[in-house]
């Protein structure tokens, strides 16, 4: 073989294994990606699977808080029923899932107001324990949220740096959406009493 075609398959070779070696990066970015949204939806999941057990503790004591107890668990439902599949991420279905998600932030914050008004309902051992689970699962939520972001973020990167900017055309993978604030979330509440 002539020393041209060596090397001109030299260059062939380096080329694919460069390309090969893009796309499995960029596969193992998306895969990431994925994993971070499954551990958001672990922690939503684990708040959701603890509203029941708050709603029927907070039962006893405030029977007449029905339309908060009924707008918690309504607000649970829709949220159950939202789901975002991790390999279609788009802004519009995260902004879908996180609209539900807020709402059932909103109907807990109520429920947790209920609270001031009975003071029976503060001293319950159940309730206590309850509420401190559902501060550490949205604790959970928000450093979940944070890592997605971070992922995101490291995949977006990836995606549009050339040259891989070009396998991740070829390969068809598209940048993925964050966690953003909700609209207003600039201005502090104003709290009254």
């Amino acid at each position: 073989m002539k020393k041209s075609t060596i090397i001109l398959l030299a260059v062939i070779a380096l080329v694919a294994i460069w390309g090969v070696s893009g796309y499995n990066g960029l596969v193992t970015a998306d895969e990431s990606v994925k994993t971070a949204w499954s551990q958001v939806e672990n922690q939503y999941q684990r708040r959701s699977d603890l509203i029941p057990n708050l709603v029927n503790t907070v039962k006893g004591y405030a029977a007449h808080e029905s339309q908060t107890l009924e707008g918690v668990v309504a607000a649970r439902a829709k949220a159950t029923q939202v789901s975002v599949d991790a390999e279609n991420l788009t802004s519009e279905s995260l902004a879908a899932y996180m609209s539900a998600q807020d709402e059932v932030g909103s109907a807990l914050g109520r429920l947790m107001m209920i609270r001031e008004a009975y003071p029976d309902l503060k001293a319950n051992q159940n309730f206590i324990e309850l509420q401190a689970q559902l501060e550490g699962t949205e604790n959970r939520i928000a450093v979940e949220r944070n890592r997605f972001n971070e992922v995101a973020r490291t995949f977006n990167t990836q995606i549009r740096k050339f040259p891989k900017s070009i396998i991740a055309s070829l390969g068809g993978f598209e940048a993925k959406p964050y966690f953003e604030a909700n609209e207003g979330a600039e201005v502090a509440p104003v709290v009254e009493f």
